[in-house]
């Protein structure tokens, strides 16, 4: 993974869905840690949201982190969604394309086996290098997370953790980033 090559995509960390999934506070705060490096070394961050009319908005702690207009839903780094693949979003591929020469896509969300699953295939189709954070994806049962892990990989995406994601968006020890990053983990 190279930060200036990466985009980072949280899929549908929304009110009303979280609760329903696996861990929430830590998936929370692991998407959270996300945001802050790409935030610290300019990685380019999209959020999306799946139907948020009836799921409600992305979990305040991550919208805080994410540069936006006043109103989450309407423009700037959050898109709306109907459909389980974000490709389709309007928008979506748009803010995708708004940095040119970032062909990695770094992926966190929810649900594993649903909206990031669909999305990351996507994705790959459409040649894309893709890194699913498995410590930052959940679904409501560790069985869906655990087999829509797998048909990803199996598909071509790279399993990776947040702190992997970190570290080799860093490269080298030593320089404020890293200080000030080497700080969240707890």
């Amino acid at each position: 993974m190279d930060a200036t090559r990466a985009s980072l995509l949280i899929i549908d960390v929304q009110e009303k869905l979280y609760p329903a999934c696996q861990e929430p506070e830590q998936i929370i705060a692991n998407c959270c840690f996300l945001v802050k490096c790409a935030n610290r070394l300019g990685v380019p961050v999209v959020v999306t949201e799946q139907y948020p009319k009836g799921l409600g908005h992305t979990a305040k702690a991550i919208l805080d982190l994410v540069e936006k207009p006043s109103d989450a839903s309407e423009g700037g780094n959050v898109v709306s969604k109907v459909a389980f693949s974000a490709i389709p979003a309007d928008g979506f591929i748009e803010k995708m394309e708004e940095n040119p020469g970032r062909d990695q896509v770094v992926v966190a969300g929810m649900e594993t086996h649903v909206c990031v699953l669909q999305t990351v295939m996507e994705l790959l189709e459409r040649g894309r290098e893709v890194y699913v954070v498995a410590d930052a994806v959940t679904s409501r049962s560790t069985q869906d997370k655990i087999f829509g892990l797998e048909r990803m990989r199996d598909a071509g995406a790279k399993i990776v953790t947040r702190e992997s994601v970190m570290f080799e968006w860093l490269r080298v020890a030593g320089t404020p980033e890293f200080k000030e990053l080497s700080a969240l983990i707890k």
